[in-house]
């Protein structure tokens, strides 16, 4: 076995050991505080699919790219509730299934 093929099969079950640490870690830490935001354990597993899986990078492309546009209340369905403060009206409109 040459030297870049020993490296190379010597590093992925390091770093597959380094995230069991690293998610070890942060499940120790989380339970002491509360923290928002994706834990470093899934975006390293992310990325290290990425690596192997080409359509896995493209996820992660369009996921980046999704979160940087704004939602407008116009791409969803209308509102139930509208307030019209000028007029001091409130507009209903009842659910499709009947329910309240």
């Amino acid at each position: 076995m040459s030297t870049p093929e020993l490296i190379l099969s010597l590093s992925i079950p390091g770093w597959v050991i380094l995230l069991v640490a690293v998610a070890l870690y942060e499940l120790r830490r989380s339970k002491r505080q509360r923290r928002t935001g994706t834990p470093l354990s899934a975006t390293f597993i992310d990325e290290f699919t990425a690596t192997f899986y080409g359509s896995k990078r493209q996820e992660l492309d369009n996921r980046a790219s999704q979160s940087l546009l704004r939602e407008e209340d116009s791409d969803g369905a209308p509102p139930w509730l509208g307030i019209d403060l000028d007029r001091r009206v409130v507009h209903l409109r009842p659910d499709a299934s009947g329910d309240y």
